[in-house]
């Protein structure tokens, strides 16, 4: 098991966003342990980023995405739950929400959280979220411990050489032209829309 360090994770969200692309998602519970491939992130900056929830400054909601890099920022949508790896360094809040994985391990515990196709487990930050069991309790969770949730390096994942794309972030209210969203090309466990889609220029 090779836990990303705070080292990973303290920099340009923009850069975590692109490298979480194909690592694992790792979550541990009394049922047992579940993981899947992240093949879909989206990367909120500190500054000039009016979609990000740091924006109009800190509030006790949003305050783990002022912590260090590393800790896991969770926050509610629609009766459900999204989460985020905080970058850079303490006091300035940006962060990465991991929107997808390929279910790896633990695909029958994801089932019967989530009674769907396999498909459909993790396709997208809230049923990514219900199927690992993740809610506001792990707010603040300390990803490098590898302990209970982490992300970890994968030499054995099974997508192949990992093809980056890149479009607009889904269901922002504003800052709609920044390209900041990162997924794997041709990935059926990919969440949104397909169109609009450029690739990733080295």
């Amino acid at each position: 098991m090779a836990v990303f360090d705070r080292s990973f994770y303290g920099r340009s969200p923009i850069e975590v966003a692109q490298e979480l692309i194909g690592k694992r998602l790792v979550r541990r519970t009394h049922t047992g342990l579940c993981s899947g491939v992240i093949v879909e992130t989206e990367a909120y900056l500190a500054a000039g980023d009016p979609a990000s929830h740091s924006f109009r400054g800190r509030t006790r909601k949003n305050s783990t995405m002022f912590g260090r890099a590393g800790l896991l920022y969770v926050y509610p949508i629609h009766a459900r739950y999204c989460l985020n790896a905080v970058t850079e360094s303490r006091g300035v809040a940006s962060a990465v929400l991991i929107r997808a994985i390929v279910p790896v391990q633990g695909i029958e515990v994801m089932r019967q959280r989530r009674g769907c196709e396999l498909r459909d487990l993790a396709r997208g930050p809230a049923r990514l979220c219900e199927a690992l069991d993740v809610d506001r309790r792990l707010d603040g969770w300390d990803l490098t411990r590898g302990a209970r949730i982490w992300i970890e390096h994968d030499d054995n994942q099974p997508l192949g050489e990992c093809e980056i794309s890149t479009s607009p972030r889904i269901g922002v209210t504003s800052a709609h032209d920044l390209e900041l969203r990162f997924f794997l090309r041709d990935c059926e466990f990919v969440s949104g829309p397909r169109n609009a889609i450029r690739r990733m220029k080295e």
